[in-house]
């Protein structure tokens, strides 16, 4: 297996479903499994996505377990060289899963990649890369500096805006 999709769901069945369409289709062509960890929902979704998506793995927790937690679950039982944790509020794009893949499989010193995620109205979406979140990286965020000084390497590191966003970056 080449990549497991992890999805950690919580009373949101139909953006779950649009993430499955999206995913499903991102993944024609690709050695893939998809595993959804239901976080005891009380919306049906259980039901409701096993019956449109019967090749999908499913853990169906009778508490909420929290979102780490419940991804450990699934990661434990995947079978991927690569995982993907994916929120269930995402649409991916056909191509992206095949780009990520060939980007690892040809720079072996990577240990994870990220993508350019885009908002509704297509836009480039800054949450799409952060910084490592140190203690003086948070206070920039909370005190608004990192936004007076978004090209700042030192103060605009919550979000990276010195960065160009149209190219790889480590």
């Amino acid at each position: 297996m080449k990549l497991s999709i992890v999805i950690v769901s919580y009373n949101v069945k139909y953006y779950l479903e649009q993430c499955l369409c999206s995913v499903i289709r991102a993944c024609y062509g690709l050695d893939a499994e998809i595993w959804v960890v239901d976080n005891a929902s009380s919306d049906g979704s259980v039901e409701y996505i096993r019956s449109r998506f019967p090749d999908v793995h499913f853990i169906e927790n009778q508490e909420n377990v929290g979102f780490s937690r419940a991804n450990n679950m699934a990661i434990r039982q995947a079978t991927g060289e690569y995982i993907l944790l994916l929120n269930p509020d995402t649409v991916v794009g056909e191509n992206t899963l095949s780009g990520c893949l060939h980007f690892m499989d040809t720079h072996t010193e990577a240990g994870a990649t990220g993508v350019a995620m885009l908002k509704d109205d297509g836009g480039f979406a800054w949450e799409s890369r952060r910084g490592l979140p140190t203690p003086f990286t948070s206070f920039c965020k909370m005190t608004g500096l990192c936004a007076l000084f978004p090209h700042s390497r030192r103060l605009g590191r919550y979000y990276m805006r010195y960065l160009d966003k149209n190219k790889t970056n480590q």
